[in-house]
């Protein structure tokens, strides 16, 4: 008669368990903000960020999607990687001094809002809330493209 009543309460009397890291990870991922672009960066964000001083230009790396044309989603992992090892941003600001040495630039390489392609080492990194940003010499800019997705490499 005991082993029943034990087996009885046992099935009514199921411990609660509660796991303090779930609960973490939600309210995690409830304040997860997506990484900057230059679709969802503010001009506040912008001003808070440094100004570059000679010169050098304040660039934000190019943000691979998080999901392939198929929907297939990336882990976070392959976009951290993907993030370092971007070569092509988005220029933010410029140094007064950039592009204004007549004898080494006929004309500015780029200008505020071009999509850039530089070195896969050049610059400094500088993270920030959201992502990263790049400081960069006006000589290390190697082009300019229209759309940076088309010359990128796929994540693998």
């Amino acid at each position: 008669m005991k082993q029943a009543e034990t087996s009885s309460t046992s099935k009514t009397e199921v411990p609660k368990h509660k796991n303090a890291l779930e609960e973490k990870y939600k309210k995690e991922a409830a304040e997860e903000k997506e990484p900057l672009s230059p679709d969802n960066i503010g001009t506040e964000t912008v001003d808070e960020l440094p100004n570059p001083s000679g010169w050098r230009l304040l660039v934000l790396p190019f943000t691979p999607p998080s999901k392939s044309k198929g929907g297939l989603i990336y882990s976070q992992e392959t976009l951290d990687k993907a993030r370092i090892a971007t070569t092509c941003g988005y220029v933010l600001k410029m140094g007064p001094l950039a592009y204004v040495d007549k004898d080494k630039f006929k004309e500015p390489w780029c200008k505020l809002g071009d999509w850039v392609i530089f070195a896969r080492y050049a610059g400094s990194r500088l993270p920030i809330e959201g992502g990263e940003v790049r400081i960069l010499n006006d000589d290390e800019v190697l082009g300019t493209i229209k759309n940076p997705e088309a010359v990128l490499h796929h994540i693998t």
